[in-house]
């Protein structure tokens, strides 16, 4: 079957799909389907470079009002039904890291940034593990929350620095590990620069970061190319 007659059978059968069980768009809302096409565009990846203090992130898309309602949904609202679209954006930044490193050798360690307890019991899962498995990648369970950590909405660059200093630790000895971080989002780079400190502190290597999206807002000057990263 030609690839554009099977692009056109999935689109019937979620037409039909979405009149037997109506759905709402986890972006705009509209009564669609898990995610509309205008919705889906947003998500499509385009990865690219940014700088967190020592650390370089590939982030798929620029954060937005939609990524942003999405990722909320996917997370905190129940919608699973938006993984796919999310879980392959994550993909490709992942490896945009990987091809990034000085010789993409294998064996390199995806990391995740573990949820709080209380997240974990609001939610029943990790996000970014769940999208990672969606994708057909498989993190490697190395850091642990050490403390309690402030809600970061609302806090400034220094101020989500300190107070995420000292939260996380690794879960071993990390000698002679080469480690990609991977996390939803990045802003100031204050979760991603202290999964590097505690990794480093255990003897391991972070080689880059991938993330599902970018916010530039708190970081207006820092190009997206990789000329001037």
């Amino acid at each position: 079957m030609q690839g554009w007659v099977r692009q056109a059978v999935r689109a019937a059968v979620l037409d039909a799909w979405a009149v037997l069980l109506p759905a709402e768009c986890s972006g705009c809302g509209r009564p669609d389907r898990a995610l509309c096409a205008a919705c889906a565009a947003a998500l499509r990846a385009d990865p690219r470079p940014s700088v967190r203090g020592e650390l370089t992130v590939w982030s798929a898309v620029d954060y937005s009002d939609v990524t942003g309602r999405v990722l909320v949904a996917f997370k905190d609202g129940g919608r699973t039904d938006a993984a796919p679209a999310l879980a392959a954006a994550l993909s490709v930044a992942v490896a945009a890291a990987l091809a990034a490193t000085a010789d993409a050798e294998p064996g390199i360690l995806l990391v995740t940034v573990p949820s709080s307890r209380q997240a974990w019991r609001a939610r029943g899962f990790h996000p970014v593990d769940l999208l990672l498995a969606r994708g057909g990648l498989r993190p490697a369970a190395l850091l642990r929350p050490a403390g309690r950590v402030a809600d970061q909405v609302g806090l400034g660059r220094d101020q989500r620095l300190d107070n995420r200093r000292g939260s996380l630790v690794a879960a071993r000895d990390l000698t002679g590990c080469r480690i990609v971080l991977v996390d939803d989002i990045v802003t100031t780079g204050a979760t991603l620069r202290e999964a590097a400190r505690a990794i480093r502190h255990a003897g391991g290597e972070v080689v880059g970061a991938a993330t599902v999206a970018e916010t530039r807002r708190h970081h207006p000057d820092n190009s997206r190319s990789p000329e001037t990263d």
